[in-house]
């Protein structure tokens, strides 16, 4: 396959998980790509796996200013052909848990990150471009913990049904791939028993009896950041093992 060939795509957030795995697929199928992230060491590791058609660069998404910083990355490079808006912060607690630092810094990673690089980066989205945001299935589960991080996560959803909208003159898609549990370093903020109970909870409610794979999340938002997508804006597709059933 080939669905990329000639086709430049930023990821954010795309130095690990299924950011990573979509990245090497992009290049596998004649992309070019450049992703982001905050970890140094995978940082550096990104460029290695993704070689002379990748570009590895730190940029914190919860920073006001980094979003002009991609733009100025995506002028040089000559434009974008597809965006994946996939970069977020994870936090879990209870509703009394939560003071104003730990929601101002949630809403800076998670909505007003993705707000600022879309509109920073819309300008250099060649026709035709496609975008993908990634929101959680937190958002429709209501679990306890979750309050907090999935009403960010609810915010990317509508938000992209908006960008959908006044971004189709354009012939620009915008979508949204919506992740159950899928095997990444997403929940490291956890002691080890912590995340080891977390995550059998919300397995055990995953009809498909397991978690998913970054290979396999990324496999659909490729899809929506493909052409075989070309007829497919405003959407939502869950890749969660079953776990919401909308």
């Amino acid at each position: 396959m080939a669905r990329f060939n000639d086709k430049r795509v930023l990821i954010t957030g795309g130095t690990s998980g299924m950011g990573l795995a979509g990245a090497r697929r992009i290049v596998s199928e004649g992309g070019e790509v450049i992703v982001t992230g905050l970890n140094e060491a995978r940082i550096r590791e990104a460029r290695r796996l993704l070689g002379a058609k990748g570009q590895a660069i730190a940029n914190d998404a919860a920073i006001a200013t980094a979003a002009v910083a991609l733009a100025e990355i995506a002028q040089v490079a000559g434009g974008l052909d597809g965006l994946w808006l996939n970069a977020g912060h994870a936090a879990l607690g209870a509703p009394e848990e939560v003071d104003a630092h730990a929601f101002d810094r949630i809403m800076a990673a998670n909505v007003r990150g993705p707000v600022l690089q879309l509109a920073a980066l819309s300008p250099h989205l060649n026709a035709g471009a496609s975008v993908v945001v990634t929101s959680s299935s937190s958002t429709y589960e209501g679990a306890a913990a979750t309050g907090l991080y999935a009403a960010t996560k609810g915010a990317l959803v509508a938000m992209a049904r908006s960008w959908a909208t006044a971004l189709a003159p354009r012939g620009i898609r915008v979508n949204v791939v919506v992740p159950g549990p899928i095997d990444t370093n997403f929940r490291h903020f956890l002691p080890d028993e912590a995340k080891r109970g977390f995550e059998q909870f919300v397995i055990g409610q995953v009809p498909l009896g397991r978690a998913g794979t970054p290979d396999e999340a990324a496999a659909v938002a490729l899809f929506l950041l493909s052409d075989d997508a070309s007829y497919v804006t405003g959407s939502q597709y869950a890749v969660d093992g079953g776990l919401v059933m909308q």
